[in-house]
């Protein structure tokens, strides 16, 4: 209650899921099963560096070249 850095909600959850029905309400579904993975993928990979306070660029660009993110890692 007085630790004002834990937050008071638990909306980052759905904002983690919220992409995915976007995709699918725009696009009304995934092509394939993999593509559905490998989206989801991306996504989590992204949250997890949004989470640490990583950016997402500096996250993503190193998994490209198969060193992906791990917390603690990468500071920005």
């Amino acid at each position: 209650m007085y630790d004002f850095n834990v937050p008071f909600d638990n909306n980052r959850a759905g904002r983690d899921i919220r992409m995915m029905k976007v995709q699918q309400k725009i696009s009304g579904t995934f092509r394939s099963g993999d593509g559905a993975k490998a989206f989801c993928r991306i996504r989590s990979h992204i949250s997890t560096a949004r989470k640490n306070a990583a950016c997402a660029m500096d996250a993503l660009t190193p998994a490209f070249s198969g060193s992906p993110f791990a917390p603690g890692t990468i500071t920005s």
